[in-house]
């Protein structure tokens, strides 16, 4: 290698690592702020899906992870745990309804601790803007349809649209999307009733 060589390979090695740097730099400076704001995404999440003044203790930082294909992924997700005076008052359950029109559709499912249905936000989602995506909070009130059920006192057909039989309203050109929404949230509830004791077995 000659001196020219040796100083363009030198002056190439100096620019990757400085934009190395800036980079690291960056993500540093990003990253807290980012943070925090997921954070206080979930915190507003959790308030909405829990009865207000129902716990004593910070849900977004009590919870167990659980792998199970009732909750519409393999993936482990988080269980959001409410208690008062260190007894359990409420579940906030993250799921997936895996047979949306695209991709699955990213749920919070709330739940009083015996089991009635507080809410159910939609956090994430591509379904067809204008017509699936009703599912959102900001789009339409129809994500309300799931306040204050009592899973345990309905019958299976009723968790379908009305148009299979059910109780809940479909969207004009868009059956797919609460179809998928209305069976993950059943699933999950039927899974609570299942594993009440397991989710606060060892609740803080």
């Amino acid at each position: 290698m000659n001196k020219h060589e040796y100083k363009n390979g030198l002056l190439l090695g100096c620019s990757v690592a400085i934009a190395v740097m800036v980079i690291a730099v960056a993500f540093q400076l990003t990253r807290v702020p980012i943070e925090k704001t997921a954070q206080a995404q979930l915190q507003n999440n959790l308030n909405q899906l829990l009865i207000e003044g129902s716990y004593d203790n910070n849900p977004a930082s009590d919870f167990v992870l659980i792998s199970d294909a009732a909750l519409g992924t393999s993936a482990p997700q988080p269980v959001y745990r409410a208690t008062a005076l260190g007894k359990p008052t409420g579940v906030v359950i993250t799921a997936a309804a895996p047979n949306a029109y695209n991709d699955p559709i990213d749920l919070l499912v709330g739940l009083s601790y015996d089991g009635q249905l507080v809410s159910v936000r939609v956090t994430s989602h591509r379904e067809t803007p204008g017509l699936g995506d009703d599912i959102d909070i900001t789009r339409s009130n129809w994500i309300t349809s799931f306040n204050g059920l009592t899973p345990a006192t309905m019958e299976p057909h009723e968790w379908q649209v009305k148009k299979d039989g059910g109780m809940f309203d479909q969207f004009t050109g868009a059956t797919i999307t609460p179809r998928a929404v209305i069976h993950s949230v059943h699933s999950v509830t039927r899974w609570y009733q299942q594993n009440q004791d397991k989710i606060f077995s060892n609740a803080k």
